[in-house]
């Protein structure tokens, strides 16, 4: 090479040209703290199946409960006016008798929360007292029923016979007559939540005003089933008696008493529940308690529906997204029952669907039961007109198939309430009554609707730091007013 001649290797290398830096996606502060870049873009198609089946059940859901709320403050609201009223110191405030058993092939928790749910609400607001009554499995209620009213007949002055003991008196409604305090002159009554309770209940009101008020003997025990006992044998080995007993006994002396180690048997469990006093087919030719007054205490029954099974899903779904229908129909009853000043017999020509065909030879006819022992004071669902039968007769379509199978061998004479037919004698059916509903409760009704639309009013003109919110965003419903991001559009700025 001449001179400051250069390579070629340095002749022929391009200029350096700089790279771009890389431009940073995102907020950097985000970036930062590891989380990804969120692009505004539609979900997809598995995401938006999502997103609307469960927005769609939400929105269903939380609508339902609203309105449920809305309908209980409105029948809270309507007695609410009870529970500001002054009350004697002398004077037992009103109670009620709530008559509650565990659905056909479930447990007693769905019914407790029935009643906590939408019985007990309207029952607070009015301040009234209440007792309940639970049954546990079939024919609980129909028992404790049963019991109350033939202790009602003793205390009315019905002795029972010489070898039963007297019931001992309540110490402490003894206490209160003794201290001057007196119950409530207002109209009290019994509430029965479901068809099978309802079905127990009227079967109790009958054992106890007609049947005895002393349980019936035992049937005799067959001859077949009983262990004869022979004479011990001396030559028999196995024998109970030692030779030595067996002398011992023949000449006159007390056997020698042999130390035994078999633990005593334990003691028999009672039987729950407690048989019935008398059967349906009894009713006629059982005479009426003496003590019987011309009216019983009113009763009311409500809706209880209640459906178990896989298969049934889609109904169990539907009811449990539309509970604000039912809020309403037993907050009604109960209001109704609450603010009633007079009650009513029941009627016995009202008409309802039966299954049961009335043209039909047995129609007539209880389960298991003989033409001959029905007499002409009782009167059988399918063809009486009795109001009591079609109390709520459709829930037991929806009851679990154990309730409608029949009783196993060996066990037909087994009580079943809810299988049976519901048999009213006329005597009974006559003196039950029921609430009637007051004419006042409509017109309070309107009067809280008024307010609740007054108050709504009062709303609208001085809304609340979320509806302020709602205008000043645009989410709420514009009357012509202004919204906040639109007021510096508005007018001249120089003004």
């Amino acid at each position: 090479m001449a001179g400051g001649a250069k390579p070629a290797a340095e002749v022929a290398k391009p200029p350096a040209v700089a790279m771009p830096a890389a431009k940073a996606e995102g907020n950097p502060a985000l970036r930062m703290m590891g989380l990804p870049r969120f692009r505004a873009r539609l979900p997809s198609r598995n995401w938006l199946i999502f997103l609307s089946i469960t927005g769609s059940f939400t929105t269903a859901l939380l609508y339902d409960r609203n309105q449920k709320k809305k309908a209980q403050k409105k029948w809270c609201d309507l007695v609410s006016h009870l529970a500001r009223e002054t009350l004697p110191v002398t004077q037992l405030p009103r109670r009620f008798t709530i008559f509650l058993a565990a659905p056909p092939g479930d447990g007693l928790r769905s019914a407790r929360e029935y009643f906590q749910e939408y019985v007990k609400p309207v029952l607070v607001a009015a301040a009234v007292e209440w007792e309940v009554v639970e049954g546990r499995r079939e024919g609980d209620v129909r028992a404790g029923l049963a019991e109350r009213v033939r202790k009602l007949r003793r205390k009315n002055g019905e002795k029972p016979p010489v070898d039963s003991e007297e019931p001992e008196e309540d110490l402490v409604q003894g206490i209160q007559e003794k201290a001057g305090i007196r119950p409530s002159s207002d109209l009290e009554g019994d509430l029965i939540i479901g068809r099978h309770t309802w079905k127990e209940y009227v079967r109790g009101l009958h054992e106890g005003w007609l049947g005895p008020l002393h349980p019936p003997d035992p049937p005799p025990i067959p001859i077949s089933a009983t262990a004869l006992v022979s004479e011990p044998s001396l030559e028999d080995p196995n024998s109970d008696l030692t030779a030595e007993q067996a002398t011992a006994s023949e000449s006159g002396g007390a056997p020698a008493s042999t130390p035994s180690t078999e633990a005593p048997p334990p003691p028999p469990k009672p039987v729950t529940p407690i048989p019935p006093y008398i059967s349906p087919s009894q009713y006629s030719r059982s005479p009426l308690a003496s003590t019987a007054p011309r009216t019983l205490k009113p009763a009311a029954a409500l809706p209880f529906p209640h459906i178990l099974g896989i298969l049934n899903t889609p109904i169990r779904t539907y009811r449990y997204l539309t509970q604000r229908h039912l809020a309403d129909e037993v907050g009604h009853i109960v209001a109704d029952m609450v603010l009633a000043k007079s009650t009513r017999p029941f009627s016995a020509e009202l008409d309802f669907a039966s299954s049961i065909d009335p043209d039909s030879p047995t129609a007539s006819l209880s389960s298991g039961e003989d033409q001959s022992d029905v007499g002409p004071g009782a009167v059988i669902a399918g063809r009486s007109c009795w109001e009591q039968q079609g109390v709520y007769l459709d829930e037991e379509k929806e009851w679990h198939k154990a309730a409608h199978k029949p009783n196993p061998p060996g066990e037909e004479g087994k009580e079943r309430v809810w299988l049976e037919d519901m048999v009213i004698d006329e005597r009974i059916g006559q003196r039950m009554t029921t609430f009637v509903n007051s004419m006042a409760s409509d017109e309070q009704l309107q009067r809280i609707a008024e307010e609740h639309s007054l108050q709504a009013a009062d709303r609208q003109r001085h809304p609340s730091w979320v509806e302020s919110i709602k205008l000043w965003t645009g989410f709420s419903e514009n009357d012509g007013r202004v919204r906040g991001w639109e007021q510096g559009s508005v007018g001249n700025e120089h003004e």
